[in-house]
């Protein structure tokens, strides 16, 4: 049976259905794993958050190429993702019928090596309002803060190279989410801070929520002169493209996708699509049709991850779909420094090569993307290239956004290593220290 094949058949099961780590042992027994191979994967899930549904599992995976299938492996637990020790000594505390609070123990000790809040994203950026810290709430750059309703911390479907995936394994001292009536310390928040123009609404996935719930989120900003954008952060579109087309409230969120647009905002629905596939169903082609109906911006960006969309033909394909479909190419990010990075990392040097390949594949229209970039402490990081200065090969990179904004567009330059995957990894080629580690201290709390 040929994927499209499944699709019809099941395509008259409109409804959402979560599949959790309790199915997995069933799931990955149908893309072939052995019961060691299949308890190793539940290992891992014990450690890094497992979500998937129906629409994923019957109309995206192509299960006759599973494991090796990219969709499969943007969903499922890899037993490679851990250290091997990690694994293995989980693994036993399963086979063996271990207690539920020693296995979490377990898993809550390999976690907390796998460095869950990167570029101090629980503590940096956080606003203060009267001597208070906002719970949920990032004032990440200038001009942008971020939101993190507390209805909105889940997913569809979670990215198995997700960087937020401590908002997802249970664990509330990793959690980013604003405590009830956050929508009003946001408003407060932004009235004493007029350069703030952008917010970005955020989790976890915005659309998780209900449109009457999203709706409690964004209203509130339709009044606020200063406000010109408002941005939803979603991976809906590729995972539940449903929410937007056949959902019981399909209508009201587009009805108010129409208000912030007739409200004189830019609505900017920020769409991570991670490969070619999620783009290739006829419901998200409906989907994104009925978006940009109503007057919102789709712009689309997702991380280069190994063994998914690791080369040039890849994103060319993306991109130009995403340009046929009117949508705006936006962002290539670099797999951040976070949970299983070393096993998704792509070196610097070979992503950049990645980009540039597809890059001049594309028309202009699709050049509005911008990458390799990585989102550091100071701002987003882009690799320019690999030059030779003075004699010397290296990387040229410069800030896209920053949180000090005289960093912006200023270019700078770091020793060639061809095995760099981070800016950590990378030293001055010019001079003792970057640019960016010449800004304002970062620890300091925006009030």
């Amino acid at each position: 049976m040929t994927l499209m094949d499944t699709a019809q058949t099941t395509s008259t099961n409109r409804g959402f259905r979560a599949f959790t780590a309790r199915h997995l042992d069933r799931l990955t027994a149908r893309a072939g794993l052995s019961p060691d191979e299949r308890l190793a994967v539940r290992a891992v899930a014990e450690v890094l958050p497992f979500r998937t549904n129906n629409y994923v599992v019957d109309e995206l995976i192509d299960w006759s190429a599973a494991p090796a299938d990219p969709i499969y492996r943007l969903m499922f637990p890899q037993k490679d993702m851990l250290p091997e020790e990690d694994v293995d000594h989980i693994a036993g505390l399963l086979r063996r019928d271990a207690p539920r609070q020693e296995v979490q123990q377990a898993a809550h000790r390999v976690r907390m090596r796998l460095n869950p809040h990167p570029a101090g994203q629980m503590q940096l950026n956080r606003p203060v309002l009267d001597g208070h810290v906002l719970e949920g709430v990032q004032h990440k750059y200038r001009e942008t803060v971020l939101f993190f309703p507390r209805q909105g911390q889940t997913c569809h479907a979670y990215c198995s190279y997700c960087f937020r995936w401590p908002q997802f394994v249970g664990e509330p001292g990793l959690r980013i989410a604003a405590d009830d009536g956050g929508s009003q310390e946001l408003v407060d928040y932004l009235l004493a801070h007029p350069e703030v123009t952008n917010v970005l609404i955020t989790g976890g996935d915005a659309m998780i929520m209900s449109a009457a719930v999203l709706r409690q989120q964004v209203a509130p900003l339709l009044a606020l002169e200063q406000i010109e954008s408002i941005r939803i952060g979603t991976k809906a579109l590729a995972f539940w493209p449903r929410k937007f087309v056949t959902d019981p409230d399909a209508g009201d969120l587009l009805a108010l996708f129409e208000q912030v647009v007739r409200a004189g905002k830019n609505l900017a629905v920020m769409a991570h699509f991670s490969h070619p596939r999620e783009l290739e169903t006829p419901i998200v082609e409906e989907a994104i049709a009925r978006i940009r109906g109503t007057g919102a911006v789709i712009r689309t960006q997702a991380p280069l991850i190994r063994s998914i969309n690791d080369a040039a033909e890849v994103w060319e394909s993306m991109w130009r779909k995403q340009v046929r479909l009117g949508m705006v190419p936006y962002y290539m990010f670099v797999e951040r420094d976070t949970g299983p990075a070393d096993y998704f990392a792509v070196p610097l040097a070979r992503g950049y090569q990645i980009f540039r390949d597809a890059y001049a594949a594309v028309s202009g229209l699709a050049r509005t993307v911008r990458g390799p970039s990585m989102s550091t402490t100071a701002g987003k990081v882009c690799v320019d290239g690999v030059v030779e200065l003075a004699g010397r090969k290296v990387f040229a990179l410069h800030l896209i956004q920053a949180r000090n904004p005289d960093l912006v567009g200023r270019p700078f330059y770091a020793e060639y290593d061809p095995a760099a995957v981070w800016l950590s990894d990378l030293k001055p080629a010019f001079g003792d220290r970057f640019p960016l580690e010449e800004s304002p201290d970062p620890e300091e709390p925006v009030c």
